[in-house]
């Protein structure tokens, strides 16, 4: 019986560690053939000799269960590594078929508080991140059906989070980044269909190296039992998202984590007000937005924060 993403390649991005180590795993061991792409570098352990990067590693770990793997080292946000990070995809296994974009920093600040390179270098990393990997995926694969290539796949899976859904406070840059994530992800979704690509997005909530700090003392497991937090939870959605059986998924949102995965529906119209003359005034639309807001509850705002209480059961 063949492996659901037997004979295709994916990248997985910032996966060196935490959420996109094991994501990278969960591919290969679907069966595919993983570029493992990290910042991190080289550096010594505790006795002073030298160590392999992170990506490194996890590409050895994916070789030695049987898996066919390589390591990229290198910043995402920069626009040529980007297209080395495709290119490499592209030599060392023929095509890419799976974009994994799961890199990214944090920088938590208040906005009167944050500086401009903290909010200049988390949208930089994640949101130029995410467009840089997707740009070069995106030429890959359109150059192949514009070569009359039939069949073409492609599956792009971004990472957003619920810090751009429920309007994070001690993180504007991350929530900005976040939700131009999901922009690019729908966008990307309607301009690469005919190619025969999907562009899905999912807010994972895992406890990793960059999430410490956020999540910690928050549901802590017992002995012996799986992590709430632990990526192990998220990564099996990835491997769904970017294999066969979810052709029929694009340009969707997903909240995961904790044995649960939400699907956000999109923004709707809740009320649409019409000028009764040629055109608004200020007298017009005081008399009509003001009761309105008046009547809502307190507090609320277009921020989702009833996502924060999801769980499982």
């Amino acid at each position: 019986m063949s492996l659901p993403l037997e004979g295709l390649s994916a990248i997985v991005t910032g996966a060196g560690r935490g959420l996109g180590r094991a994501e990278a795993l969960e591919l290969a061991r679907l069966g595919a053939a993983v570029v493992v792409n990290d910042y991190g570098q080289p550096g010594r352990d505790g006795s002073g000799e030298a160590s392999a990067a992170p990506a490194e590693e996890v590409a050895a770990e994916i070789r030695a269960a049987g898996g066919r793997a390589v390591a990229h080292l290198g910043d995402v946000s920069d626009f040529e590594t980007a297209r080395a990070l495709v290119d490499l995809a592209v030599a060392e296994f023929g095509k890419l078929d799976v974009l994994v974009n799961n890199a990214g920093i944090l920088r938590d600040r208040m906005v009167f508080s944050m500086s401009e390179d903290e909010w200049d270098s988390v949208i930089r990393v994640h949101l130029k991140g995410h467009f840089n990997t997707t740009h070069f995926a995106a030429v890959h694969w359109r150059g192949r059906a514009k070569a009359g290539e039939t069949g073409v796949y492609g599956r792009i899976v971004n990472t957003s989070s619920e810090a751009f859904l429920a309007g994070s406070a001690g993180q504007p840059n991350y929530a900005a980044a976040k939700g131009g994530i999901v922009g690019l992800t729908t966008s990307s979704a309607l301009a690469l269909a005919r190619y025969g690509v999907t562009a899905n997005a999912i807010c994972p909530r895992a406890r990793t190296r960059m999430t410490e700090d956020v999540f910690a003392g928050f549901g802590e497991p017992g002995e012996g039992e799986l992590d709430p937090l632990s990526p192990d939870h998220v990564a099996p959605l990835v491997g769904y998202l970017a294999s066969p059986a979810a052709a029929g998924v694009n340009g969707q949102l997903l909240v995961v984590h904790g044995g649960m995965v939400a699907v956000v529906d999109r923004p709707k119209v809740s009320a649409k007000f019409d000028t009764a003359k040629e055109a608004f005034t200020y007298e017009e639309l005081d008399s009509l937005l003001t009761p309105h807001y008046a009547s809502r509850p307190a507090g609320e705002t277009f921020a989702a924060t009833e996502v924060l209480g999801l769980k499982r059961g």
